[in-house]
């Protein structure tokens, strides 16, 4: 579980402090232009090095630097229980003058306490294990050294930290890319979801078992949901169909493609829950879910978010609507506030500032921002 991020100097998001804990979902909420979303692709630098990223400069442009400050270094701090141990890693970033590429300022991961390794600019330390001796070594100071560290004393803390940030779930999706060819199998979905069939390809080839997990999903929100399969179409391509069956009108199969906006989002909210069942667990950070729902099936939709990761994971979500709010409590409801466009974000527990009377009235007449 995510216990803690810190960020500083990127986007509006200076000293910046989020703690969920041990809560198994978190809401945060926030008017536009609060901050939300950039809290998502902050999480989304640190999945790209999980997800093989190495050079500074694919994660952080001389642009996400808060109002042009490339003199202060952009810093990200992580740290999560995960199986029983706590990991902690730490990136520093600066772009020092005349430099078009961000390099490395410092970087280390700790589990439990221990250091695992430290770094400064170039020069990395590996203290002595066991009996392997003190071992320091210098390293591009464009590239990420958790990348590229090989140790088998530390193989495993270091890989399954990786595969860790490498496999959270961050999403923001676009129903009209989520198409129903797809061309491969991959346990590394989208932002936009727009490689969801290539998602759902490869959770059901390296875990069969995860149909009929999605299925019950499915079909608390379509009971006429019969089944889905992919169709070959070429050499490569298959093509998501999706089986509908009502007596006494017989059978429908349709093309994916050819689903709602709504009825996409539903397929992706029934894959996530199976996907933290059978790999995770994972981090979930899902940027406004009922966006493309009625307004009688969001508060269903995210009660059933809500405990798929009641049993491990974490889910983290971002709403403006009125029934998923009321869907979370006080206690893992966050507030992103943010005066103008000059000021950072500020994030404050729910509890500490929750209104007298209604919350979503608070809301809509902005008291809560007051």
């Amino acid at each position: 579980m995510l216990q803690r991020f810190y960020v500083h100097n990127y986007r509006c998001l200076e000293n910046f402090e989020f703690k969920p804990g041990e809560v198994s979902s978190a809401l945060l909420i926030g008017k536009n232009g609060a901050g939300k979303s950039t809290v998502a692709q902050a999480l989304g630098v640190l999945q790209r090095i999980g997800r093989g990223v190495t050079r500074t400069g694919e994660l952080v442009k001389p642009a996400d630097c808060t109002r042009g400050r490339t003199d202060v270094p952009v810093r990200f701090i992580i740290e999560v229980s995960l199986e029983g141990q706590s990991y902690a890693y730490e990136l520093a970033l600066e772009l020092p003058e005349r430099f078009k590429e961000f390099r490395v300022l410092k970087e280390s991961l700790q589990v439990d306490g221990q250091i695992i390794y430290t770094r400064e600019q170039a020069q990395v330390n590996m203290p002595q294990r066991g009996q392997r001796a003190e071992a320091r070594f210098s390293i591009d100071w464009h590239v990420i050294a958790l990348n590229v560290i090989q140790d088998g004393t530390v193989s495993a803390a270091l890989s399954g930290f990786r595969q860790w940030l490498g496999r959270m779930v961050i999403l923001a999706p676009v129903p009209s890319v989520m198409r129903g060819e797809s061309h491969g199998e991959s346990l590394e979905p989208a932002a936009d979801a727009g490689n969801f069939v290539d998602w759902l390809a490869g959770l059901l080839a390296q875990h069969p078992a995860a149909y009929t997990e999605i299925m019950k999903n499915l079909n608390d929100v379509m009971p006429d949901l019969h089944q889905f399969r992919n169709v070959p179409t070429g050499r490569e391509a298959k093509a998501l169909m999706v089986d509908f069956r009502a007596s006494p009108s017989g059978r429908l199969e349709l093309p994916f493609d050819v689903l709602s906006d709504g009825e996409k989002c539903f397929f992706l909210g029934a894959v996530l829950p199976a996907a933290n069942k059978a790999y995770g667990p994972l981090l979930a950070f899902w940027d406004e879910p009922d966006s493309h729902l009625s307004m009688s099936e969001v508060r269903q939709f995210a009660m059933a978010l809500r405990r798929a990761f009641s049993d491990g994971g974490q889910v983290i979500i971002t709403s403006h609507n009125a029934e998923t709010i009321r869907s979370f409590s006080d206690d893992n409801t966050w507030v992103l506030e943010r005066q103008n466009h000059l000021e950072p974000t500020v994030l404050r527990p729910l509890a500490d500032v929750r209104p007298r009377g209604d919350l979503v009235q608070a809301i809509l007449t902005g008291e809560l921002a007051s």
